[in-house]
């Protein structure tokens, strides 16, 4: 029973964490472009941890949720765009676990690129059938391209250094 309650326990601090993140944007006044960068990065650092610390199970439960409260936001201008960025956190996480063998910057590279690909390719989809204003259908192109490369990368790197900091406890 104790491994399990520790599991939960870890999995609802690391959603708290990720939601107060994520909530960055709505309580200090940062431009929607750097804001982009240094949320995505944290919010991908939880997602990192919560895979390394929890499991997959746990943390597809996280990177389900943290969309939906996005919506909510009002940072996704539509709930079906929830899918697409759920999925694309849960390849993150996948691809992560799934290269337990290799070196870490290799499964970060790999988590993140395989990332940045599916959110684009998705988002490209989904904007061929839904009519939004050009603009609003640019920005999310645009932040669902390379900067999630980048913020993938960059939590890859702050996970890995609180991940050493945690083991030393």
């Amino acid at each position: 029973m104790r491994p399990k309650i520790a599991i939960l326990t870890r999995t609802a601090l690391l959603l708290a964490l990720a939601l107060l993140f994520q909530s960055i944007r709505l309580l200090i006044p940062i431009p929607p472009f750097l804001s982009t960068f240094l949320i995505g990065s944290l919010m991908n650092s939880c997602f990192l941890i919560a895979a390394d610390m929890v499991g997959a199970g746990p943390a597809i439960v996280l990177v389900s949720l943290v969309p939906i409260v996005a919506y909510f936001q009002q940072v996704l201008p539509l709930p079906i765009f929830i899918i697409p960025v759920a999925l694309g956190n849960a390849i993150f996480i996948g691809i992560f676990l799934i290269g337990k063998n290799q070196k870490y910057w290799m499964k970060i590279l790999a988590a993140a690129a395989g990332k940045s690909i599916f959110m684009y390719v998705a988002f490209s989809w989904l904007l061929t059938f839904i009519a939004i204003p050009a603009k609003i259908a640019a920005g999310l192109l645009f932040i669902m391209s390379w900067p999630q490369f980048i913020t993938g990368i960059m939590g890859g790197i702050l996970a890995g250094m609180i991940k050493r900091r945690l083991t030393l406890l």
